[in-house]
């Protein structure tokens, strides 16, 4: 039986008035799929979710917050796409210290190149990018690096403008952003800091937020954990590897009504994998 967890309810309200509405949206992230065409485990487990997330009501989309590969292999790729073509809903794509290497030959352009070759619909060919839907805006931000791809995240000066740009292009819209690599500190895991996984000069990302007021929250991966906190009135959301024990992905819920601020529920959801 499936199950689904309350991991965390927070209530976010934006400290504008003129960005209260009515309208709700529901989407899903997975994140750190570390998928391998080669590994017959993860290959059910993706499918699976692919599924399971089919099961749900009222998705409108759904971000795979990076690390969707284990290695920057072509062939992976392909097969990753093929199987998330296979979801109800449209999906999103951000990109992972894992998912490329120009050593490999796959950069950030032949990745996008690849996506588009299984799916015609993307028509992206750059990782900084948005979308818009019910009245919200979605900023996907890149920190993944193709030359020398490591666990420590690095947000350009060139992205950090065009981030700064987008907001107040839509600041009489929320924002939520996606990206891979967290800007808070990493949380603790068995009684230790994950030190690898930190981003380079976080403060200088912070210099941006706290320009702007409509931003409701940073959603991102990385540390395979659940970690949730509010800092300088954003909430920061870190979903768990789906390779988890069980697998697990989350359900974002954005909540606007009678006119007040919008409000953020999150629920991790097990995967049932079936034998």
């Amino acid at each position: 039986m499936k199950k689904a967890f309350l991991t965390l309810f927070f209530i976010f309200l934006v400290q504008t008035a003129s960005m209260a509405f009515e309208s709700s949206i529901r989407f899903v992230q997975v994140t750190d799929v570390h998928f391998d065409a080669e590994n017959p485990n993860k290959v059910k487990i993706l499918e699976e979710t692919v599924k399971d997330i089919n099961s749900l009501k009222d998705i409108s989309f759904v971000v795979f917050t990076g690390d969707n590969l284990n290695n920057p292999e072509r062939e992976d790729l392909d097969d990753f796409i093929k199987i998330i073509n296979k979801l109800d809903a449209p999906y999103y794509l951000v990109l992972g210290n894992h998912d490329v290497a120009k050593s490999k030959k796959l950069s950030k352009e032949q990745y996008a190149e690849i996506v588009h070759a299984n799916n015609l619909l993307w028509l992206r060919k750059k990782w900084n990018y948005t979308f818009k839907k019910k009245g919200y805006t979605f900023i996907v931000v890149d920190g993944a690096k193709e030359v020398i791809p490591g666990p420590v995240g690095y947000y350009r000066a060139d992205t950090l403008e065009w981030l700064d740009k987008q907001l107040s292009k839509n600041h009489n819209r929320p924002v939520v952003i996606f990206q891979h690599y967290p800007v808070v500190d990493a949380p603790e895991f068995n009684g230790a800091r994950l030190k690898t996984h930190k981003t380079y000069q976080p403060e200088k990302y912070f210099e941006v937020l706290n320009k702007h007021n409509n931003v409701l929250a940073v959603i991102s991966g990385h540390f395979h954990i659940n970690s949730e906190t509010m800092q300088n009135g954003v909430y920061h959301i870190s979903t768990p590897t789906l390779l988890r024990t069980p697998p697990v992905y989350k359900i974002i819920d954005i909540v606007s009504k009678d006119g007040l601020s919008p409000l953020v529920y999150t629920q991790l959801k097990e995967v049932d994998l079936q034998e």
